[in-house]
């Protein structure tokens, strides 16, 4: 290189007013700026207090009781703080629960003991244990903070008129807990009359609701829609796959939906084969399209299976690609490969097959003859 060129080389790195030099300036302060902000926010800004009941008392990480701390400016009570956490410990809350609740709105160190008991009350006297309630509540923390008296009990009021017991209330609260946030005067109730005026009898609609309670927490206009696209397809209205077929249509966006219609007829699919499928497995359309195409080319081409036969099952599409339907097929492969069987079982039978019993009955008695090294990983770390 010469001279002048390392001159001007060096003058591009070295001048205060480079370019590389600006740019090393500014990643310097902007990483100073960066590890600044990261002490800072360890360190409780307010509420030294609080942050240290919540480390030392409670095991809470410092991450979190700092970001508890600094959202409390204004409260000096570490003292309630302890005796809310201790209250809530002593109704079956996990520490990890509890560091759940304070990190999505640290107000609650500031509730008074008597309004959190009366609200358990509420919840125990459905029918949910202590250990119900504390998973429910802190997987689902807006409960918490939802006012008891113009929220919870109607809220669990209406559900008690609908379902007709505590207990039946308590069984759909255990499967899903947005029913005591979301406004069951404007969501549930229209969504229930849809199903009626389509003739859907109540204690269907009841077991519809267990099957899929959000599916009933949606906008009327999407259940309408929803409903009658299902309706369009030919599922029966009175098969638990009516309302599953309507689920998809309420959580699948137009596009989507045409993009797996289009991976199907891409590989073979008739309309009317995909409308069998769907009305026999309307789960199947939650796959994306490329599981859909990689599953379906991956049978297809072991030359046992074919179109026919993923009709008669499409819930063969829904089983792990990598744990179970690749070493299944392969194992099916070897085992005929070596004349060790005849025939591959029907793809229904292969697939519901627990990893147990497939185990015993394609892979255990054929240990010696197929090989270690042709044998999945996945059955091998089941000590055969």
């Amino acid at each position: 290189m010469s001279a002048i060129a390392r001159n001007n080389l060096s003058s591009l790195f070295l001048s205060p007013n480079s370019f590389i030099c600006k740019l090393n300036v500014n990643l310097f302060l902007s990483v100073h700026s960066f590890s600044t902000w990261r002490v800072k926010k360890l360190i409780p800004s307010h509420c030294p207090e609080i942050y240290n009941v919540l480390v030392h008392k409670h095991g809470f990480s410092p991450g979190s009781a700092s970001l508890a701390a600094s959202h409390l400016p204004k409260f000096r009570s570490p003292k309630r703080a302890d005796s809310v956490l201790s209250f809530l410990k002593e109704n079956s809350f996990t520490s990890a629960q509890l560091e759940k609740l304070v990190v999505y709105n640290p107000r609650i160190l500031g509730f008074t003991i008597e309004g959190i008991k009366l609200k358990l009350k509420v919840f125990q006297d459905v029918g949910l244990s202590s250990e119900e309630i504390a998973k429910m509540v802190s997987s689902n923390q807006p409960i918490l903070h939802s006012s008891t008296s113009n929220k919870i009990i109607p809220s669990l009021s209406l559900l008690k008129g609908l379902l007709g017991s505590n207990h039946e209330v308590a069984r759909l609260l255990r499967k899903s807990s947005w029913f005591l946030i979301a406004d069951l005067e404007k969501l549930l109730t229209p969504n229930v009359e849809t199903l009626k005026s389509c003739g859907i009898p109540m204690v269907r609609i009841l077991q519809f609701l267990y099957v899929q309670p959000r599916c009933f927490l949606i906008k009327p206009d999407i259940m309408r829609k929803s409903v009658d696209r299902a309706i369009e397809m030919g599922v029966s209205l009175t098969s638990v796959n009516f309302i599953n077929a309507v689920s998809v249509f309420a959580y699948t966006s137009e596009g989507i939906w045409e993009v797996n219609l289009q991976a199907f007829r891409d590989l073979g699919f008739s309309d009317n084969d995909i409308s069998t499928m769907f009305r026999k497995a309307p789960s199947v359309f939650y796959l994306s399209s490329k599981k859909i195409k990689n599953v379906i080319e991956f049978m297809l081409a072991t030359g046992k299976y074919n179109i026919s036969n993923i009709i008669a099952f499409p819930l063969s599409l829904r089983y792990s690609f990598e744990k179970r339907i690749v070493p299944r097929l392969q194992i099916l492969g070897v085992l005929e490969s070596r004349d060790l069987i005849k025939k591959w079982p029907a793809l229904g039978t292969i697939l519901k097959y627990s990893d147990g019993k497939f185990v015993e009955r394609f892979v255990r008695p054929y240990y010696n003859e197929i090989g270690k090294e042709y044998i999945p990983k996945i059955y091998i770390e089941m000590k055969l």
